[in-house]
């Protein structure tokens, strides 16, 4: 699903506020909107209709690998 619906956009001000609920660190916008990811848990919770759901039940878990590649991305601006 792609963020294009501007219903469904999440306000920059809230994300900023956002943190991962494992680490409570920082979460980084994906480059393609439909999730956010803290590095430090290596978890990726995912957007739905505009709604972070920060729980451990709706988030995927990220490797190694996976983790590494978006360390070295550029920074997504948050909105």
């Amino acid at each position: 699903m792609t963020t294009s619906n501007p219903r469904y956009r999440l306000d920059p001000k809230t994300l900023e506020m956002l943190v991962c609920p494992v680490s409570k660190t920082r979460l980084s916008l994906s480059s393609d909107g439909t999730e956010l990811i803290s590095l430090v848990a290596r978890y990726a919770f995912p957007i739905r209709k505009g709604v972070p759901l920060l729980v451990i039940d709706a988030a995927r878990k990220i490797d190694e690998d996976e983790a590494e590649r978006l360390r070295h991305r550029p920074e997504t601006p948050l909105g």
